[in-house]
């Protein structure tokens, strides 16, 4: 098994996975607008249970990356390793369930940690263009989440 960091593709990531990567954040800026901006509270509600829910589905989504990597034996396989690939679709899941304001601040931190966990203990396994992305996309759905509890606490919404 070759470390990730070996590969030749690991200089870069290529232009349509990085622009289906930003893609990915978008539907997070129409949530936050739309709770911003929709003049009324259940279309307000709807957005914020949208952001939970798409703020979770990519959550889970870096964790799952993670998973694969290590089910095709690209990456080590420890428990420890595994445990914590599966770690952020827990953390969506119950984000799901609790749902508004406090789903919004564990989905911000959840993408916080994971992104340090990225970075600070597997990222000399990791190419760096994949962490430059992550670092990217993770930045921006901590601020799009971060903002939509902001104005979900402005328009009411708990």
């Amino acid at each position: 098994m070759e470390p990730l960091e070996h590969d030749s593709a690991s200089t870069r990531l290529g232009t349509a996975a990085e622009l289906l990567g930003y893609l990915a954040v978008a539907p997070l800026l129409v949530c936050f607008a739309a709770v911003a901006a929709l003049p009324e509270y259940p279309q307000r509600e709807l957005a914020q249970r949208a952001a939970v829910a798409w703020g979770a589905v990519l959550l889970t989504f870096s964790g799952a990356v993670h998973f694969g990597l290590a089910l095709a034996g690209r990456a080590p396989a420890g428990a420890a390793r595994l445990a914590a690939a599966v770690l952020p679709g827990v953390i969506a899941a119950a984000a799901v369930i609790i749902g508004g304001q406090r789903a919004l601040a564990l989905l911000t931190v959840g993408w916080g940690v994971f992104w340090l966990y990225e970075h600070r203990v597997i990222g000399a396994a990791l190419p760096a263009a994949y962490l430059s992305l992550r670092r990217n996309l993770s930045l921006a759905a901590c601020t799009l989440l971060a903002l939509t509890m902001i104005a979900c606490d402005s328009a009411g919404l708990l």
